[in-house]
């Protein structure tokens, strides 16, 4: 897998600022930190539980304009379930794996990308759009049922 901007990555930046007892500041340094792997592991967690926001649904469309890290809804929604599961894991516990199937009568046509949301209410434009992806296209007819597992990585 080829790391490019649009790669999660978990990175800090601390700020230290030394004031003397009048106020008057006399040293300030910036640094930057390392985010450990049980913070990685922590923030893809927090993905996956602990709120009502988590990202727990996943919808298909039609649409084939590409990616792009400022899109906030698919490009020309199809249909939208919810996740059957969504969790923590991987060797460090820091990969997120989510899965969905999308059932006879839900999202059909011809299949061009996923996203996954939250809230799970429908509609292109609900919810905060975590992942979406565009493929050559999938054919689904009414009949048919897609399976999905998407795995997303906090590096």
């Amino acid at each position: 897998m080829n790391l490019n901007e649009h790669d999660i990555k978990a990175t800090g930046h601390v700020e230290i600022v030394v004031t003397d007892k009048q106020g008057k500041i006399k040293e300030t340094r910036s640094v930057k930190n390392l985010v450990m792997t049980v913070g990685k592991a922590y923030i893809a967690q927090r993905m996956t539980s602990g709120s009502t926001q988590i990202m727990n649904t996943m919808a298909i469309g039609v649409g084939t304009t590409t990616p792009a890290a400022t899109q906030t809804a698919l490009s020309s929604e199809a249909g939208r379930v919810a996740t059957s599961s969504f969790s923590a894991g991987g060797t460090s516990g820091n990969e997120v794996t989510a899965t969905a199937t999308f059932p006879a009568g839900t999202g059909t046509g011809s299949i061009t990308e996923a996203g996954i949301f939250n809230p799970s209410s429908a509609g292109a434009a609900a919810g905060t759009m975590m992942c979406r992806t565009t493929f050559p296209v999938v054919s689904k007819a009414a009949g048919d049922s897609i399976a999905i597992t998407w795995k997303v990585t906090v590096s």
